[in-house]
């Protein structure tokens, strides 16, 4: 991989793990902490911006595509600390909890990309 190329994706990547940390703690600390929002809250909305973000990629600057999606919403959102959750849920007996979190974390992953791809396309010029 290219200096350059290294840079922006880890440049990227450290803003995005700062603001997915610091933004999942507020959440967290304004919720009470007893359901994992805050890490729902970031990957719902790391899936609307990467929606957001494909219908404009070919538009981008491909530097900047790059910062912004392997980069920046990469390390924004987090599969694994969902898995991790998820499964602290389940091993501690919180089925309905549990299930509840991965089925809403799913569809509004889901619903958030289509938003985003439909906002995105509307921003497009026609």
């Amino acid at each position: 991989m290219p200096w350059p190329l290294f840079l922006t994706v880890a440049a990227g990547g450290a803003a995005g793990a700062l603001a997915r940390h610091y933004l999942s703690a507020w959440v967290m600390s304004q919720s009470g902490g007893l359901f994992p929002l805050g890490t729902m809250l970031v990957n719902v909305l790391g899936c609307l911006l990467i929606g957001l973000l494909w219908p404009l990629g070919d538009r981008l600057v491909p530097e900047l595509k790059v910062l912004l999606t392997s980069g920046f919403l990469g390390a924004f959102t987090t599969f694994s600390t969902f898995s991790l959750e998820t499964w602290s849920l389940l091993a501690g007996r919180e089925f309905v909890t549990g299930l509840g979190y991965l089925g809403a974390s799913l569809v509004l992953g889901i619903l958030g990309v289509v938003a985003g791809i439909k906002f995105g396309t509307l921003l497009l010029p026609h």
